[in-house]
């Protein structure tokens, strides 16, 4: 889990699917230790579990990645740089599956466009 060491957020605001958050980033994290020394950068990875958590913390139950339609990986993420980010994510169920359009974003810049499937683990 990366929820409250390298990263929080803000209580999520919801408009029917859609949710919305503030996520301010810890860039003493020691995954910047190596990702990567002088320059800093969020790994994708990381990314996608920040999506993920804030998703199983609003749900209220660990979530599964089933399927990744789309991850479009737009640019970089330097903590000192951006400390805070907004997560925006439309949220559906069908079926059993909660199949998400997201994307991580500042002002005008958007780092992380991700379509994907999701199962309760």
């Amino acid at each position: 889990m990366l929820k409250d060491t390298f990263f929080t957020f803000t209580t999520p605001e919801t408009d029917g699917s859609l949710l919305k958050t503030t996520i301010t980033l810890n860039p003493t994290h020691d995954i910047f230790k190596g990702h990567f020394p002088g320059r800093p950068v969020v790994p994708g990875v990381c990314m996608m579990q920040m999506i993920k958590e804030i998703l199983e913390n609003h749900l209220g139950k660990k979530l599964q990645l089933v399927k990744a339609d789309n991850i479009k990986f737009l640019s970089f993420i330097d903590p000192d740089q951006h400390g805070q980010v907004g997560l925006e994510v439309k949220v559906n169920m069908v079926d059993g599956q909660i199949k998400t359009d997201a994307q991580l974003l500042n002002e005008e810049t958007v780092f992380l466009k991700f379509k994907g499937v999701f199962k309760w683990a």
